[in-house]
């Protein structure tokens, strides 16, 4: 346990300490990092993109009823 007159190896215990602390930290970032929860959500489907669209006010009611027209048409198709 004790090396050269009585020093304990301080510099290879805080070695693990460091290199412990690095791993944990890369894998907290690895399951909370924003790509993750992007990768876990539901996407949103056609349908429900217009309806926001529509509710933010980027696209008019006459757009929203075209492109709604267009899905619906395009449903049965594979």
């Amino acid at each position: 346990m004790f090396f050269d007159h009585g020093y304990y190896m301080g510099g290879m215990h805080t070695f693990w300490w460091v290199f412990w602390l690095i791993l944990l930290g890369i894998a907290v970032y690895a399951i909370w990092s924003p790509g993750q929860r992007a990768r876990r959500s539901e996407r949103e489907s056609p349908h429900e993109l217009l309806q926001r669209r529509l509710a933010k006010g980027d696209i008019t009611p006459e757009a929203y009823e075209q492109a709604k027209a267009l899905l619906d048409r395009d449903v049965g198709k594979p």
